[in-house]
């Protein structure tokens, strides 16, 4: 169950804040619309006002102050002296829409419900006191817009009396939990009441009055779909709702957990492990290996295997299954075991037909094993810190047919990641030596490679931080930075292309936040600006595309004609990537029609995680399963 409010879905996923201004504003319509201005910087979605006409509310003697008690005469009092009229509420309405905030209004009486009808808002908010006014609930419930309501002050048995008669008239509504004192004790606020409201009423969020912002957090946390919470200026300030109230910096703090919040919670479904996770299980889980040596038909005992990190082959979960199976591969002793064991097939290579240019990664040491098995248009090395001190001509003979991109590392010797953005001179100086060693080493491979004139360096070039991505006028400056490494490197004979990132890329290390070459518009004016071209890698696109509500293949087809080569793998939400090519989110066949159209030359590997392993089984599915579109 779900409905809208103005452009946003109550029940969609993302929580709904209120910043409830409410008669905060003392009368004065400048600080009404200075707290506008601070809700809007806030983050808040809505701001939120309320509406009385005194003489539909009060009865007549409370009004001349005859003899009502104590506390309704200083309500009286204070509403007199705070509220606003009617044409200011008119301009603060005018004004949210300028600043694309939504206008909301508790109307307290039918009269009321009248004027804001003529405003326009999207939906009514319902304060705790008048939960139980039929007649007030009967009006509203005429306009056919969307309620909240709050449910402090009332019983269970009110409630769900309120509730039937809403879903009787098929209205879209929400209960909100509340506790109706100012500020509201902890002991006295029961969070947990909300997992019964909600077999009331699908829909539950929370008003909150309490002190401070660790509660309404909480709420979140139990599945709260909007939270309203009063905002001040000033706690100390005369009126009833100032010492419940949040100050601007309890609010903005408020608003960021929250989305942190909603951003940890995920969706509830089948359970994906995230790209940190896949990292560490490679390097610190556990794989069944061969105890030895083992030759093609041997029958599989528990004294041929053993357990031992890294956990890149079979799960011990399958030690069981394991056993008894009949060997159809020789393997050497600490070999690892894989899934491949358990059935009686094993995906081999063969020879493929690309409508572009394709190869496979490989590093030095696995270079012959595929060469000898696949006859690609080229081969990616992929580099790390310790295959630039080896010799390559231990590894390559040549000269080949194929030709040769070269992926430079991302992490140098020191856990230093390279960064040609970086604020400080000295790690930048770093990163240009090292890449500058990574352009010799490829200027020495083209010996073994005679066809590639001009081989082509895919590198993550760094602007990337640690708690929180940069602004934009840092993301310039980052920029600038690159482009003054660019000229300090020597790059004849090579062409350095920068790889297309996701927004929150996994090192070794841990996870950080990328700020270049991630965003599309970034990516076509600083390319066209340093002539650069690219490597599209799809998976980490998706990605980014999925972190800011952007169409992927809009951006595919933007970055096409600076695309000269193209990493391919599936992905999935925002930290999915790497998947199998057909198990993510990427409709291959749409991005292969869209690419030939952009960059019909642009040549490709399949980049799956892992897909090394087992002989490079991932690869081979991956290439298997590209060749229907491409």
């Amino acid at each position: 169950m779900k409905f809208a409010i103005d452009k946003h879905i109550i029940g969609g996923g993302r929580t709904y804040v209120i910043a409830e201004i409410g008669n905060n504003h003392n009368g004065s319509f400048e600080r009404a619309i200075q707290m506008i201005d601070e809700v809007v910087e806030i983050g808040a979605d809505c701001a939120k006002f309320q509406m009385r006409h005194l003489s539909d509310v009060y009865r007549a003697r409370a009004l001349r102050k005859d003899g009502e008690d104590l506390g309704t005469e200083y309500i009286v009092d204070l509403l007199r002296r705070f509220e606003l009229g009617v044409d200011d509420h008119l301009r603060l309405a005018r004004y949210c829409r300028q600043r694309n905030i939504t206008y909301l209004c508790t109307p307290w009486d039918l009269r009321s419900v009248d004027v804001l009808e003529g405003f326009g808002v999207p939906a009514y908010k319902v304060a705790s006191a008048d939960l139980t006014n039929i007649p007030l609930l009967e009006e509203l419930a005429r306009t056919r817009k969307p309620l909240i309501l709050s449910t402090g002050m009332s019983t269970e048995e009110e409630v769900l009396a309120i509730a039937a008669l809403l879903q009787a008239q098929q209205l879209d509504f929400i209960f909100l939990h509340c506790n109706s004192t100012y500020p509201a004790p902890l002991h006295d606020i029961h969070l947990r009441w909300m997992e019964r409201l909600r077999k009331i009423h699908p829909l539950v969020g929370y008003s909150g009055h309490e002190r401070g912002i660790n509660v309404s957090l909480a709420a979140v946390a139990m599945g709260a779909c909007v939270i309203e919470r009063h905002f001040t200026l000033d706690r100390e300030m005369e009126g009833p709702d100032h010492a419940a109230s949040l100050t601007r910096t309890e609010f903005a703090r408020l608003v960021a957990g929250i989305r942190e919040i909603e951003e940890a919670l995920g969706e509830g479904g089948k359970r994906h492990l995230s790209q940190g996770e896949m990292i560490n299980r490679e390097n610190l889980g556990k794989s069944l290996v061969a105890s030895r040596a083992l030759c093609a038909g041997t029958v599989i005992a528990a004294g041929d295997i053993s357990v031992r990190s890294p956990g890149q082959g079979l799960s011990p979960l399958h030690l069981s299954a394991l056993m008894g199976r009949t060997l159809r591969r020789d393997m050497i002793t600490e070999d690892f075991f894989y899934n491949s064991d358990l059935t009686d097939r094993r995906v081999e290579p063969r020879a493929y037909r690309f409508s572009r240019p394709w190869g496979v990664p490989v590093r030095y040491h696995d270079f012959r094993e595929y060469a000898a098995r696949i006859q690609p248009d080229l081969f990616e090395f992929h580099l790390s810190y310790s295959d630039m001190e080896l010799d390559p001509g231990a590894y390559l003979d040549g000269p080949y047919t194929a030709g040769f991109v070269v992926h430079a590392p991302e992490l140098f010797a020191g856990s230093k990641l390279m960064d040609l953005a970086s604020r400080s001179e000295d790690y930048r100086a770093e990163s240009i030596r090292e890449t500058q060693r990574v352009v010799n080493i490829t200027r020495e491979l083209k010996q073994y490679f005679p066809g590639t004139a001009k081989p082509l360096i895919v590198a993550n070039i760094g602007g990337f931080t640690m708690d929180g991505p940069l602004p934009p006028a840092e993301v310039a400056a980052c920029y600038g930075r690159f482009s003054s490494s660019l000229k300090q490197l020597d790059l004849d004979g090579v062409e350095l292309i920068p790889q297309t990132m996701a927004p929150f890329p996994w090192h070794f290390g841990g996870q950080r936040f990328q700020n270049l070459f991630v965003r599309i518009e970034e990516i076509l004016e600083w390319c066209t600006h340093l002539k650069l071209r690219m490597c599209f890698d799809v998976s980490h696109s998706l990605l980014t595309c999925n972190r800011f509500a952007l169409d992927f293949y809009d951006f595919a087809t933007k970055i096409a004609p600076l695309t000269a080569h193209l990493h391919f793998g599936d992905a999935r939400g925002v930290n999915g990537e790497g998947l199998q090519i057909g198990e993510g989110e990427i409709d291959f066949s749409r991005l292969a029609g869209i690419l030939a159209q952009g960059c019909p030359a642009a040549s490709f590997i399949p980049e799956i995680w892992q897909g090394h392993k087992n002989g490079g089984e991932g690869f081979w599915i991956g290439l298997e399963r590209l060749e229907r579109v491409l």
